[in-house]
């Protein structure tokens, strides 16, 4: 088990956190050289911020034929698994695991409820983010582009702003989703509650919108992509 001061200490270097982001965001391996033509840094200093991530388990690293002789090339990419910080130590996914088996014994009007308090979530969190005053003095729609985008950093929103006949269309991909690792058991439950927080906080943000998920990762698909159309 690493060590909290030894994570907290590799990621307080704001380049070597900004690698780790790009990294969730792409969801792809990269070599030394690519992060270093990347972000503008020497490939030593790359490879020292790729070889900290990986001490604290954040990035793997594995080697990959050339298929130009010679020694295979050092790759890395983000772990599947990540890391909890907590003091003192937190069991929130049992707490996840009761909620889960409550919803599941009462039926279809617990999940209602729910359904219903993680969207009024998604709307508080989103009016929070409206007073802090992010992205002031950029234009209205590119403001609340970046509200979307910075409220959930770690997750990998990565919006696409597509012109269509009626308005504009946003599409944006989840590449780590915050309950991954709870997918393999009420799924369908856990999206659900996932899409509703996410759909408070679109509603806040746009007042006329239709919000459609066009893939899920419970369906074999490598993220959760999301269409809006703004209306």
């Amino acid at each position: 088990m690493v060590h909290p001061l030894k994570i907290t200490s590799t990621l307080s270097d704001e380049t070597r956190y900004q690698i780790y982001e790009y990294f969730l965001q792409q969801k792809k391996s990269f070599t030394v050289q690519a992060i270093a033509d990347q972000f503008n840094i020497h490939p030593n200093v790359a490879r020292l911020h790729l070889t900290k991530l990986s001490e604290i388990n954040l990035l793997s690293a594995y080697f990959v034929k050339t298929g130009k002789g010679g020694r295979p090339g050092r790759e890395y990419k983000a772990s599947e698994q990540g890391i909890e910080l907590s003091f003192p130590k937190k069991d929130e996914s049992r707490l996840l695991k009761w909620a889960m088996k409550l919803i599941n014994s009462i039926g279809p009007e617990a999940l209602e409820m729910a359904q219903q308090i993680s969207y009024d979530d998604g709307q508080s969190e989103m009016k929070l983010l409206l007073k802090s005053g992010k992205g002031i003095g950029l234009p209205d729609f590119d403001k609340k582009i970046k509200l979307l985008t910075d409220s959930a950093a770690l997750i990998g929103y990565i919006p696409q702003i597509v012109e269509t006949s009626t308005g504009k269309k946003i599409i944006f991909s989840i590449y780590n989703c915050p309950f991954k690792n709870h997918l393999s058991t009420n799924n369908e439950i856990i999206c659900t509650l996932h899409e509703s927080y996410l759909k408070g906080q679109v509603d806040v943000l746009f007042t006329q919108n239709d919000i459609v998920q066009v893939e899920s990762m419970i369906h074999d698909c490598e993220n959760c992509k999301y269409e809006i159309d703004i209306l």
